[in-house]
């Protein structure tokens, strides 16, 4: 037999990575969430709607569009989705996990350093190996580091999402929605590798079925030859009388060593008979995944294709949500300002209609007022008068002082004054009820 054909050979060195994910579990969990949404009854809220129903279902939407960002983001989680190419971080979450990959880098580099430094007895006295002791737990605190980093930035994410207004939240979908077309994409290319790598498998699995088979034949000839030497050696042992004799046990020997050969042939064959029909079950089963992983990938291009479309269509349809949103709260601020305008223009008329009541009736009091003030000023006046007429008798006894004592007659210089005047008090302290007449002018007070 040719030493080309191996096939019965295994290859231990190679291994197989277990991704333990429960997928139908987190697909039915993800599932369940949405089709638990209640009836909208969206034809009555469209009938009945007014702008205080509006804002309520607008923040219906706002909560319903958290909890869904909420689960995607724990769905990530479940099916081993990477947080920060999936969710839209700001500068400080993303600075969370790029300080940490760069620790982690560093941190190796220095390890690789160190482990590179010639293993001498001078370099070992100068701490080389305690310094690549020190490295590997620095190594390996930077590992620990950069694989909190995601869910320290995951917890700063959902804290700001939290209070995060509805355009914040419609973006963050969108982010996932163009995400999930580049995650749709990579996987499209990682199935096409694989219905190549599948297609050769079929090539090669299709050869070793052909030569299991041809091997197979070379096997069953040689067994045919072998169970005719083992006949024929029968035979011959038969044939010797002699059961104590040399060539008596020559022939056992040849007869045993006949029968190892055709056990270790017989063995072969169905090991090739094995190997033959396995690799021609692997043609049809490669065939069959084959087949699966086309229809897949073509499903993935149709959801790729139509998910990439329709995010490109739903910005535009959240931008007008989110505008008819700022229209709203614009109409609302605008029915405050005009409910708040009514109210001030109810004030004011009730100001000014107060304003004019109280100055008719503060005229009324003035009217009311007048007679009083007019008694009053009668005696006012009648007091005046009195106390004039006493005056002018005091000022005819000085200035009658003044002209015994220094000559002078007083009367003299003022006596053109003093005449009218006497005149006029007298007449008063004659009447004392007469009023002296008002001074009058050209104003008018009403004008």
């Amino acid at each position: 037999m040719s030493n080309d054909f191996d096939l019965l050979e295994t290859n231990s060195n190679e291994k197989t990575e277990k991704v333990d994910v429960n997928w139908g579990k987190a697909i039915d969990t993800m599932k369940s969430k949405l089709a638990q949404e209640e009836d909208p009854q969206s034809r009555q809220k469209i009938l009945n709607a007014t702008l205080d129903d509006v804002v309520h279902m607008a923040e219906k939407d706002r909560s319903t569009l958290l909890d869904a960002i909420k689960d995607l983001t724990d769905y990530q989680d479940e099916v081993g989705i990477m947080f920060e190419k999936f969710s839209s971080l700001n500068p400080s979450e993303q600075k969370v996990i790029d300080d940490a990959q760069k620790a982690l880098e560093r941190a190796r580099i220095e390890l690789e350093d160190a482990e590179n430094k010639p293993d001498t007895w001078w370099n070992n006295l100068w701490g080389r190996k305690s310094k690549i002791k020190t490295e590997q737990i620095e190594f390996k605190e930077a590992e620990k580091t950069r694989a909190g980093a995601d869910n320290k930035a995951k917890a700063l994410f959902q804290v700001r999402i939290e209070s995060a207004d509805i355009q914040t939240l419609l973006s963050e979908l969108s982010y996932k929605s163009q995400a999930a077309v580049t995650r749709l994409k990579n996987r499209e290319v990682e199935i096409k590798e694989v219905e190549e790598k599948l297609k050769d498998a079929i090539v090669e699995a299709s050869k070793n079925h052909t030569k299991s088979l041809e091997k197979k034949k070379e096997v069953e000839d040689q067994l045919e030859t072998q169970y005719a030497l083992l006949k024929q050696s029968r035979q011959e042992l038969d044939e010797i009388a002699d059961k104590q004799s040399t060539a008596y046990s020559e022939a056992i020997g040849k007869v045993t060593t006949i029968e190892q050969k055709v056990e270790e042939l017989e063995g072969l064959k169905n090991a090739y008979t094995t190997l033959a029909a396995s690799k021609d079950s692997f043609v049809h089963k490669h065939n069959l995944t084959i087949k699966v992983l086309t229809s897949l990938r073509s499903n993935l291009q149709t959801h790729r294709a139509k998910l990439k479309s329709d995010t490109e269509e739903r910005l535009k349809y959240y931008d007008g949500y989110v505008v008819a949103l700022k229209a709203r709260t614009d109409q609302e601020f605008a029915a405050i300002l005009e409910h708040l305008g009514v109210k001030t223009d109810e004030h004011i008329g009730e100001t000014l209609a107060s304003m004019h009541s109280a100055s008719a009736r503060a005229r009324q009091e003035m009217m009311d007022n007048i007679p009083v003030h007019e008694k009053v000023m009668n005696g006012v006046y009648s007091s005046y008068a009195e106390a004039l007429h006493e005056i002018r008798e005091k000022d005819i006894d000085i200035q009658k002082n003044f002209a015994d004592r220094y000559g002078i007659d007083m009367k003299e210089i003022f006596e053109d004054y003093y005449k009218a005047n006497a005149e006029a008090s007298k007449k008063v302290g004659e009447n004392p009820s007469e009023k002296p007449k008002a001074i009058t002018t050209n104003d008018d007070l009403l004008s």
